[in-house]
């Protein structure tokens, strides 16, 4: 089943290290491109994040952020670094130099808040990369889930663009003997009219060349067989944006040629209101996996 490049989810999770808030957004892309927003504290789990998420998804332009928020009363002492203690001063008195404004100081809740100045327990900060691990894989798990979701109410709406289709050609392709029908009386009604004798034999190959450039059943053998790979893609379980992308190129270019080759309203009718269902699922397919 196919998929839809569109989706959304978010997970939160909480413990002794804090709470943990994981949100997803996908759109659509040609390509896979994940960006991730982590806090300094989880820096080091981008590699195995984005290992994950390539796992499970082939195409799309990914958001991962994950916010943390530490535990309102922290049972441990705190403990400051020094050394990042020393180099955060350093740059605010530098700045502060720079400005020429000492009254533009830095209050020290400030810079207890910059990133290193405190260090963590060790023990804490393995439990938050575990946690977050664990709300990383939940997370995407939701959004591939709505991917899916999404996927199959995209499937449903070719599926019904492909009737569409399905119903113009049959139509197109019952009404070919009455168009042929139709060309040749008018030739003949012509002929009648001329006061010249006619060579029947050049008269017939006239018809002939008449009625090939009238024929269309090739294209519309053509757009059966791209319909039923339509069917057959969306039906299947691999990711198919790409290949759907190009079918629908191809759909195009036989309901063109079988308007440019229509001498028929009904049938330029029909060609017309082919294209359509034809840029309808191509826009449908442009959120496909």
């Amino acid at each position: 089943m196919i998929a839809s490049m569109t989706g959304f989810a978010r997970r939160e999770t909480s413990g002794p290290w804090g709470t943990l808030v994981c949100e997803l957004r996908s759109v659509n892309h040609r390509f896979l491109e994940a960006s991730f927003r982590l806090p300094d504290e989880l820096r080091g789990a981008e590699g195995e994040l984005r290992s994950r998420l390539m796992q499970q998804l082939r195409r799309g332009k990914v958001d991962c952020t994950i916010t943390w928020r530490r535990p309102q009363a922290a049972g441990g002492a705190l403990e400051i670094d020094a050394q990042a203690l020393e180099r955060v001063l350093a740059a605010v008195h530098a700045v502060m130099r720079a400005l020429r404004e000492p009254g533009a100081a830095v209050s020290a809740l400030e810079v207890l808040r910059w990133p290193g100045v405190l260090r963590e327990d060790g023990a804490t900060g393995e439990q938050l990369l575990a946690a977050s691990g664990e709300v990383f894989a939940a997370t995407l798990t939701e959004l591939v889930a709505a991917r899916e979701r999404e996927g199959a109410r995209l499937r449903e709406l070719l599926g019904q663009r492909c009737a569409g289709l399905e119903a113009l050609v049959a139509a197109v392709r019952a009404r070919l003997p009455e168009v042929c029908a139709r060309a040749r009386t008018r030739l003949n009604e012509r002929v009648a009219e001329l006061t010249a004798s006619i060579d029947h034999e050049r008269l017939e190959q006239e018809l002939a060349l008449l009625l090939q450039r009238l024929d269309v059943d090739e294209e519309l053998e053509r757009l059966t067989g791209h319909i039923a790979e339509v069917r057959r893609v969306i039906g299947g379980g691999e990711p198919a944006g790409r290949r759907l992308d190009f079918l629908m190129q191809e759909l195009n270019r036989e309901a063109n040629t079988l308007s440019s080759k229509s001498q028929d309203l009904e049938t330029t009718r029909s060609a017309v209101d082919m294209k359509v269902l034809i840029e309808q699922m191509r826009e449908q397919v442009q959120n496909a996996e």
